[in-house]
């Protein structure tokens, strides 16, 4: 591990991305493929639409049989298809998403239609050009065609064409299995009533939240701090693709997963990087496992997993752009000089701008749950007046 001075926020991060990797790839029916990123090409087994189709209810027609009068054929209807070919004077009933008769060029909207005694005619204007009205085959996509990229996030609209497509299976990368450790002799879980000197662990409940649409979250629960404790709680966590220990990662006398890591065998990446909240935070490998460690307060626990976590998280999935989008927005407060470390102050979005939280103690949780934004102050960055834009992370 290189040596304890705190690295940058920059630094870390890339650091931490370079340790993770895209998973492996696996196969899945695509009704459990949403969320996942595709492992491979996916190419259109079909093509759509099959046949020439009506865009709307009307009739198909010839363009050069204007203005008419033609005479009515039969109709066709969305999976009954008018059988045979249109003659010459033929008009056919036809409906959205109805296969376009053979011999019909057009199709002519039923408002600008009059049809008296098997008879139709347009009185007024009918069809603007030759080949209105019509969606032709493969107008969408065709059978031989990448309908989806390496790297694609599958969301709603993704499933849906590739489903029409005729794909009934993707290959997407594997979901990481993540672990939670929560370290501390003053925790008690959630739902348990705290004693003397003791609080309730809420960082796993917010982790397990946080994290869950990219990866498969399992609570370890909590070790107590003691060696022994340490040991046989990192122990339980063979067989994941990363550990997430949140508290004890400090320099006290009782923050003792560090040399518990170590003892294991772990091998440090770095330890404590130069932002607020977050110091204490450590990244590195045990075996084939990925471990990082946060700091046990509940807003540095969820900002540094915000920050971190999510971006390892996207890139093991196989996220070809992982990281967090920057906005440049307008403070609405006079913001003061920044120290050494980066800030990432809980905010509040409007309209006009944002707004930094009055109070950044990161023991708040009041204050976080009611942030809907992160405002980045860079190392000694300088005073701003209000109206300066400020780079800005929405949570």
């Amino acid at each position: 591990m290189a040596g304890t001075a705190p690295i940058s926020f920059d630094e870390a991060l890339a650091r931490l991305l370079l340790l993770g990797a895209p998973l492996p790839a696996e196969r899945l029916p695509i009704t459990d493929a949403g969320g996942r990123f595709l492992a491979a090409e996916a190419v259109a087994r079909l093509t759509q639409p099959p046949a020439d189709v009506s865009a709307m209810d009307g009739y198909a027609i010839r363009f050069g049989g204007l203005p008419g009068p033609f005479r009515l054929a039969g109709e066709s209807a969305a999976g009954r298809p008018f059988e045979g070919a249109m003659r010459d004077g033929e008009a056919v009933r036809i409906f959205t998403g109805a296969q376009v008769p053979a011999g019909a060029d057009t199709v002519a909207v039923q408002e600008d239609a009059v049809l008296t005694g098997g008879e139709l005619r347009f009185p007024h204007d009918g069809p603007p050009r030759e080949g209105a009205h019509i969606r032709r085959r493969g107008q969408d996509f065709a059978a031989g065609q990448p309908v989806a990229l390496v790297g694609e996030r599958l969301g709603p609209a993704r499933l849906g064409l590739l489903a029409a497509a005729g794909l009934a299976e993707l290959a997407v990368h594997r979901r990481a299995r993540v672990a939670l450790l929560s370290t501390g002799d003053e925790l008690v879980p959630p739902g348990v009533m705290p004693g003397h000197s003791q609080i309730v662990a809420s960082n796993a409940l917010m982790l397990h939240e946080l994290l869950h649409p990219y990866a498969d979250v399992r609570d370890l629960g909590i070790a107590a701090d003691r060696a022994d404790s340490l040991a046989t709680a990192l122990a339980s966590a063979e067989g994941f693709d990363l550990l997430v220990t949140v508290g004890g990662a400090s320099v006290g006398d009782h923050d003792l997963v560090r040399p518990a890591l170590l003892a294991a065998g772990a091998e440090l990446d770095f330890w404590r990087v130069a932002m607020q909240p977050g110091k204490p935070l450590m990244a590195g490998r045990m075996g084939d496992m990925l471990v990082v460690g946060l700091p046990g307060n509940p807003v540095s626990a969820f900002v540094c997993g915000w920050l971190f976590l999510l971006p390892l998280l996207k890139r093991m999935a196989g996220d070809p752009a992982p990281q967090h989008v920057v906005r440049q927005v307008p403070t609405l407060v006079d913001l003061p000089a920044n120290g050494a470390r980066r800030q990432f102050l809980r905010a509040r979005l409007s309209g006009e701008g944002v707004t930094p939280a009055g109070r950044q103690d990161s023991s708040l949780l009041g204050v976080l749950a009611g942030a809907d934004a992160l405002l980045v102050r860079p190392e000694h960055g300088p005073a701003l007046k209000a109206g300066t834009s400020v780079p800005v992370l929405t949570l």
